[in-house]
């Protein structure tokens, strides 16, 4: 079964061994989507705001998405890592806004990030 890569233009550079997301194809399509944490395209810049942040990581979702063909629609199951669990109700409005009605699995872990300024990343797979 195929794998393809995806890193599309727009989404921070990805780091040394690690791809934005990973699609299996075969008779149904699945898209592994690392770890996005709330960088600017050019992978040094960051918002010093959990909110900020969050869009610009769910936007990054978004674009890996429409780069394997797909959309939010498509995703089957979302975890995010918060850095301080007190960002969980900005967490559930971050969520509400992007997903609309679609309802993925969903996991939250608190948890100390690999980076003292990020404050969430999250992690995806959609189907297709």
């Amino acid at each position: 079964m195929p794998v393809v890569l995806h890193n599309p233009q727009g989404v921070f550079p990805p780091y040394v061994c690690y791809s934005h997301a990973a699609e299996v194809r075969g008779d149904a399509r699945l898209l592994f989507i690392s770890g996005l944490n709330g960088y600017l395209a050019d992978g040094l810049t960051m918002p010093d705001t959990f909110e900020k942040q969050g869009d610009l990581i769910w936007q990054h979702l978004g674009t890996i998405l429409r780069a394997a063909g797909m959309d939010y629609g498509n995703l089957v199951s979302v975890r995010t890592y918060l850095a301080d669990p007190r960002h969980d109700t900005a967490n559930m409005a971050l969520r509400q806004r992007y997903l609309g009605e679609h309802r993925p699995s969903l996991t939250v872990v608190c948890c100390q990030l690999l980076e003292p300024k990020w404050q969430l990343e999250v992690e995806a797979v959609a189907a297709k």
